[in-house]
């Protein structure tokens, strides 16, 4: 993830918290979402990396059969 997303999350995690006008109820299930936002693009972010080196090993093989 990146630092400029991981700090708008945290500022909107914050923004939840110290809600006036939410319930706790509302609150907690908000939390709750963000985390598995935080989650989610943290996952994404090592899959991409793994694919990149997947990508790294399989060049030469590719490029040894000409197809790149």
């Amino acid at each position: 993830m990146s630092h400029k997303n991981k700090e708008h999350l945290e500022k909107i995690k914050e923004a939840v918290t110290n809600s006036k006008e939410l319930t706790e109820d509302e609150k907690s299930n908000s939390l709750k979402h963000i985390e598995e936002w935080l989650a989610e693009d943290k996952a994404s972010g090592i899959m991409y990396e793994k694919l990149l080196e997947v990508t790294k090993k399989l060049e030469p093989i590719l490029a040894e059969m000409g197809l790149v």
